[in-house]
């Protein structure tokens, strides 16, 4: 989602775009585009480097973000060892500036009257999975490297993204699940949402006047699970969920929800660690993002909009199973 839209802003910013793709992955959001390809495997460091030659400027936005299971070795494999095989293209291809995206996770959130921000310690460890734990080892190498080899890379850390040609779907399928009856009720945590498109603008932004080893959190409503629950219903016409689901009654069902799924043979959609985090407030501030990078705040209403309007569009709804 996040690549499909970022390499259409960059072409109507004037860059020339040539995009690093997985081998044999065909999703059609780049159908059309005019922008050179080459593919080839993230942890292979010839093919990375052979495809960044030439290059001026490098973004990194390709990680794994799948919190189920919530222990995966190939996630930490992606997200760590392919960074690394990033961070030496760059400095052997000689890139004049890079941009990493990593993820609000990153560091510690806070609440709606003192949320989260850059200078926060890192405190997902608590919840045991793979995903967050490697974005932040893969964040602190990228400054490392800044700090010893003379990287020139900043890092921009989005919330919650929302937005079209979110194919696979992913963050999207909380619309789908909203549209299709699927959420059977809401529990007491929150975070910050962001439509994709001012995160695209946060990263070209962090490209041109960004600065090295700085990092950008890029966000915008803090919103609870019941308010965005209902937001999303209200805009895209669905009845929103009504139950609230206690904590003691959200980590037994979500503990219980992979034994489940395999005596259903579907596929799980929650799990222990998710079920603590829904529980929780992660709320982020962006006011860095806002001052240094003049990144916008387009109403997350909007990026509701734009999501279900691509899943209609291209046949999403009433297919999940």
């Amino acid at each position: 989602m996040l690549g499909s839209n970022l390499v259409r802003e960059l072409l109507v910013k004037g860059y020339r775009v040539k995009a690093f793709l997985e081998e044999g992955r065909e999703t059609g959001t780049l159908d059309g585009i005019d922008i050179e390809r080459s593919r080839g495997d993230l942890l292979s460091p010839s093919e990375l480097q052979d495809a960044m030659e030439g290059c001026t400027f490098a973004i990194h936005t390709a990680a794994i973000t799948n919190v189920i299971p919530n222990r995966s070795e190939i996630i930490r494999r992606i997200n760590i060892e392919g960074t690394r095989n990033f961070v030496s293209a760059a400095l052997k291809c000689c890139i004049e500036k890079m941009v990493h995206v990593g993820t609000a996770n990153s560091f510690g959130p806070g609440t709606r009257n003192n949320p989260g921000d850059e200078t926060r310690p890192y405190c997902g460890g608590k919840y045991h999975l793979d995903y967050m734990d490697s974005k932040r080892q893969a964040q602190d190498e990228i400054l490392q490297a800044v700090h010893e080899k003379g990287l020139p890379a900043v890092i921009v850390n989005p919330t919650y993204m929302i937005g079209p040609f979110d194919s696979r779907p992913g963050s999207g399928e909380m619309i789908l699940s909203i549209a299709t009856g699927k959420v059977p009720g809401y529990t007491r945590g929150g975070r910050n949402y962001v439509h994709v498109n001012d995160v695209v603008t946060g990263i070209i932004n962090a490209l041109e006047r960004g600065k090295p080893g700085e990092c950008y959190i890029l966000g915008n409503s803090n919103l609870s699970y019941r308010e965005i629950f209902t937001l999303i219903a209200e805009t895209i016409g669905a009845k929103p969920p009504k139950l609230f689901m206690p904590k003691l009654l959200a980590l037994p069902f979500s503990a219980l929800a992979p034994a489940l799924s395999a005596l259903t043979r579907t596929r799980p959609r929650l799990n222990l660690s998710m079920a603590k985090i829904s529980c929780d407030d992660h709320y982020f501030s962006s006011k860095k993002a806002i001052e240094e990078l003049s990144l916008p705040q387009t109403d997350i209403k909007t990026a509701i909009k734009d999501c279900y309007d691509w899943f209609v569009k291209h046949g999403y709804v009433g297919q999940q199973n």
